[in-house]
């Protein structure tokens, strides 16, 4: 009785460890030989950098190296060609698997719109910070005589004063017309008195100075459109400063500026 007991004893411990080396064998088979098969272990893709590409080039490349993306944002930006990659996630040379989506943003179509602020009267860094501040391009610097120096005078946008509020496209070019400092110069009032308005305006702004308010009369005597009276006037003697503005009494009823 005792050496069956032995013998059985013996033959339950060979048993326990025929299956435990079934399940470590079966263990080591999973993690090393079922997972990296069914998950591509050690087989990676460069991400490649699709910034900067058209919307069908990126798509085009990442189908080739057998990845997939999903547009995460548009934004806007100014002077980018619309539907260009302008980030991406993961970035360029990152070790990816096959099939891993790549992130990416996307220029916008159409600029969205902001309201011109008014830049009159500050200087000409606070100018191009408000500017920049909106997404607006500070354009042209044009610089006149004028006492105040460095200060904002006009502000144009496609050679037109643009008033604050305005709507403008983000990325918009702003033209800024600067003082130059110089409007302590003095000279002799240049007479407009009877001549038509576009000519008395021509003959001040080409004086480096500026137009005033316009004021409607009648005069029945005179014919329509033509300037009756100024001020300051034209008087022996009398001076003007470079800058300074001069008012106009003109004939009939006046258009608005453009």
């Amino acid at each position: 009785m005792t050496k069956v007991s032995t013998r059985s004893f013996s033959d339950l411990l060979i048993n326990i460890g025929i299956i435990l080396a079934l399940f470590a064998v079966l263990f080591l088979a999973f993690f090393f030989v079922y997972l990296p098969f069914t998950t591509n272990h050690g087989q990676t893709i460069t991400v490649p950098d699709v910034t900067k590409l058209s919307f069908d080039e990126m798509q085009n490349l990442l189908d080739d190296r057998d990845l997939r993306y999903e547009v995460s944002d548009c934004t806007f930006v100014a002077g980018a060609q619309p539907l260009t990659v302008v980030l991406q996630y993961p970035r360029a040379n990152a070790k990816v698997k096959e099939g891993r989506k790549i992130y990416v943003t996307l220029t916008k179509r159409v600029a969205p719109m902001v309201s011109m602020p008014k830049l009159v009267d500050l200087t000409l860094r606070s100018a191009e910070l408000n500017l920049q501040s909106l997404g607006l391009e500070k354009g042209e610097t044009i610089y006149v005589p004028d006492v105040a120096k460095n200060s904002v005078l006009r502000q144009l946008y496609n050679g037109k004063e643009i008033t604050p509020g305005t709507p403008v496209p983000k990325g918009a070019s702003i033209d800024l017309e600067i003082g130059d400092g110089l409007g302590s110069t003095m000279f002799e009032i240049p007479n407009v008195v009877g001549l038509p308005l576009d000519e008395a305006e021509a003959a001040i702004r080409g004086s480096n100075l500026k137009v005033g308010t316009k004021i409607s009369v009648d005069d029945p005597e005179k014919e329509v459109g033509t300037v009756i009276k100024q001020r300051p006037e034209a008087r022996s003697g009398e001076r003007i400063r470079v800058g300074e503005t001069m008012d106009l009494w003109i004939v009939g009823p006046i258009e608005p500026d453009q």
